[in-house]
């Protein structure tokens, strides 16, 4: 909604017809176009339409400034005019009179006569204009309801090039408008979309149709379906060969359909996959890409032999070297990673054998959220754990230690705490106090 700006009634001109005419306030009256009575019969619609509804439903448009209540910036409803010539909503100003004020809100006018007059003329102007607004996206609506009905119609006929443009246009549509969404879902499109998936099915057939699922909700029998193997295999397929706005569909058609059981699967956790979702994160050009593969790459490695998986194909390496480029919620899902990572014996002798493990995660020690601090520390110490001497002194060279007594000062939970102590005391195993303190390169305070 605009700002309210002052009007004076007499000579307002307004878009009052969907075809753009400009009317002003006494042609509005003598044209008829206000109706008679508050009542407005338009394209056949003879009942009165409620105007708190259409105004809730038209929320969302730009509404002329002299429909806005001075008060509330709300158009106004029931409109009621001052001395002053103002123009207020009856119950805002009211209310403004309850708490003691005796003057014209705009103006600040003390009134000589606190008398409200119903302003019926701009009261059904407002209606009108609203009614027209309100009948033409109603119109709108119901032409995009019908189209889509038309155009899974001619999906279950057409071939070819033509079934690509058909679901081009089916996806523009269901995009375009949440009410489309629920008449293809209505009418059986899940399913019908579903079954183009196959082994056979063009990679240009392909991407539309998944553009077009990844925007419905799939119930439990039709996220079944798509799990078959055929259809898995062909969703890997276009996230390695895709383009980018395919392969981040395919991610969120993935991610919706995977449960916890499914975890294991040879599907699920192929190296297909892993490498393509690799390929994604890799890819800092589509920051949405990158959120989109880290999200499902999460979600995989909850199951063990996917991390197996994961690390075989190098998985730590380019992970470690994104972390400082990574905005907050990529950030807390590439370390959610590694540390899962990290759980296995492969995955934490990949971290060690990574030169960047250790001073990029280091970086994240309190300088982030709680939750990334928790994971980095379960990082560190998976990795100076598995080698004390060697990655101690890497540990300390990267400034450990002063992130370590941060932790331990903080107001982090016990557990994190407990973590740093640990964790500090390994870093301290192979030095005299004196020279680890100075190794540490602490600042007089922290020392």
């Amino acid at each position: 909604m605009p700002m309210y700006q002052p009007n004076i009634l007499r000579n307002v001109r307004l878009d009052v017809g969907a075809g753009g005419q400009v009317l002003d306030l006494e042609t509005a009256i003598k044209d008829g176009i206000l109706g008679g009575g508050g009542g407005l019969v338009c394209a056949g619609v003879t009942e009165k339409l409620d105007l708190k509804k259409m105004i809730e439903e038209l929320e969302s448009i730009e509404v002329p400034s002299v429909f806005i209540c001075p008060i509330s910036l709300d158009p106004m409803q029931d409109p009621v005019t001052l001395c002053t010539g103002q123009t207020y909503e009856r119950s805002n100003i009211l209310k403004w009179f309850s708490l003691g004020h005796c003057t014209c809100p705009t103006t600040m006018q003390e009134l000589w006569d606190d008398t409200v007059t119903p302003n019926r003329t701009l009261q059904q102007l407002i209606y009108s204009w609203f009614s027209q607004k309100y009948m033409a996206m109603k119109k709108r609506s119901e032409d995009v309801l019908g189209r889509a009905t038309e155009l899974l119609d001619s999906l279950k006929k057409v071939k070819g090039q033509a079934r690509v443009q058909t679901l081009k246009e089916l996806r523009n549509v269901v995009v375009a408008h949440s009410m489309a969404k629920k008449t293809v879902m209505d009418k059986g499109g899940v399913a019908l979309v579903s079954s183009l998936l196959g082994p056979f099915t063009t990679h240009a057939v392909g991407a539309e149709a998944i553009g077009i699922l990844v925007n419905l909700e799939l119930d439990l029998p039709s996220k079944a379906n798509l799990r078959q193997p055929a259809k898995i295999s062909l969703v890997v397929d276009m996230l390695n060969e895709g383009s980018i706005e395919t392969k981040i569909n395919c991610t969120k058609l993935i991610e919706m359909l995977i449960g916890r059981k499914d975890l294991g699967s040879e599907n699920v956790s192929s190296l297909s996959l892993l490498a393509g979702l690799l390929r994604l994160v890799k890819d800092k050009r589509h920051p949405n890409g990158v959120l989109a593969g880290l999200g499902l790459l999460n979600t995989i490695c909850l199951d063990e032999s996917a991390r197996n998986s994961a690390v075989s194909i190098g998985a730590v390496r380019p992970l470690v070297e994104l972390l400082p480029g990574l905005n907050n919620e990529c950030l807390e899902l590439a370390l959610h990673i590694l540390e899962v990572l990290s759980t296995i014996p492969e995955g934490k002798l990949a971290l060690k054998d990574c030169a960047n493990t250790i001073p990029n995660v280091v970086k994240f020690l309190m300088s982030k959220s709680e939750s990334c601090t928790q994971l980095a520390l379960s990082i560190l110490w998976a990795v100076c754990n598995l080698a004390p001497e060697e990655c101690a002194a890497l540990a300390v060279e990267a400034g450990l230690a002063a992130k370590l007594l941060l932790v331990i000062q903080s107001g982090c939970n016990p557990v994190l705490k407990q973590r740093s102590v640990e964790l500090l005391k390994l870093c301290s195993l192979n030095y005299t106090t004196t020279i680890f303190i100075s190794k540490c390169k602490l600042s007089r305070t922290i020392q």
